[in-house]
């Protein structure tokens, strides 16, 4: 026998309670990070072996200040040039000229594949392999002649080093972002009558750049942290400005914690920054998409 149930005995919407889902294990996990944090916080704060004080003396010492000046500038600096010629790098390889995409590919196999502390050494020491530089025609006569280790000082070997080695993966980022674009988008502009750089700019760019934006900035974050290595040929950046001073005052664990805390809090700026972008990139998305949709409802009804 079946029974009816009455809608008016049913309870209303204001008398549903809302259970919550117990799950035990999450409380754990949260007990235990919880616990981890205060432990790390009581040892960093109790221990008199950070010597907090020194971190606080030392925090805007001008050779520690100047070295972030010269940090900063390098990173500026060779993400700039990277971003050119990984463009150039990448619309090489996606070209349609096999020796071009050629010559591409070997570019980004062999600066990918050498470490960058090697490139950085083997730039510094440029001179070893050819003491002099000039520039004229090739296989022809020459018009200047510089000496190599004026040219190539240490900032130059840095830029030069760094900027090589950011290309290759730049130029990889920048083609996976174009190939994310469907190709039936640009089809679909072509049949409205929009040139290649419209369709570019208009339809191509601002949709690749979503794609592009989240690994460019952890590339930026890791160029930034990849500057230390130019301590090595002795480039006064901000580990080697810490490093000439605990040096002398042999405070290595004071000093070196000077230095994280900003390299924390410059990364702690660049991450604010790409989130903005990606949300103005997302803004401009949704426009581009929408052009892209009207451009594909144009085709089908032609």
């Amino acid at each position: 026998m079946t029974k009816v149930l009455n809608a008016d005995a049913l309870p209303g919407p204001t008398e549903l309670k809302r259970v919550k889902r117990r799950r035990p294990g999450l409380l754990v996990a949260n007990a235990i990070v919880l616990v981890l944090a205060a432990m790390a916080v009581t040892t960093i704060f109790t221990n008199p072996r950070f010597e907090w004080n020194t971190v606080a003396k030392y925090f805007f010492e001008i050779r520690v200040l100047k070295g972030i000046g010269v940090s900063i500038g390098m990173t500026a600096a060779t993400m700039a040039l990277s971003l050119v010629s990984g463009t150039v790098v990448a619309l090489m390889r996606m070209g349609e000229s096999r020796l071009l995409s050629t010559a591409a590919a070997a570019f980004i196999w062999v600066f990918r594949s050498i470490p960058m502390l090697v490139q950085l050494l083997f730039w510094y020491n440029l001179a070893a392999l050819f003491p002099t530089l000039s520039l004229g025609i090739p296989w022809g006569p020459r018009f200047i002649t510089f000496d190599s280790n004026t040219v190539i000082g240490p900032l130059t070997a840095a830029i030069i080093g760094l900027t090589l080695h950011e290309t290759a993966y730049i130029a990889e980022l920048i083609r996976s972002g174009l190939l994310a674009v469907p190709d039936g988008q640009r089809q679909a502009a072509s049949a409205l009558g929009l040139t290649p750089t419209q369709i570019f700019f208009r339809i191509t760019l601002p949709q690749a750049l979503r794609v592009i934006v989240p690994p460019m900035g952890n590339e930026l974050i890791s160029l930034l942290k990849a500057t230390s290595l130019v301590s090595v040929i002795t480039l006064a950046d901000l580990l080697y400005s810490v490093q000439l001073i605990y040096a002398k005052n042999f405070q290595t664990v004071p000093l070196l914690i000077v230095a994280a805390i900003w390299y924390m809090i410059i990364t702690g700026v660049i991450t604010l920054l790409q989130q903005r972008l990606e949300r103005r990139l997302g803004r401009h998305t949704l426009i581009s998409a929408d052009r892209a949709g009207k451009a594909k409802r144009i085709e089908h009804s032609v």
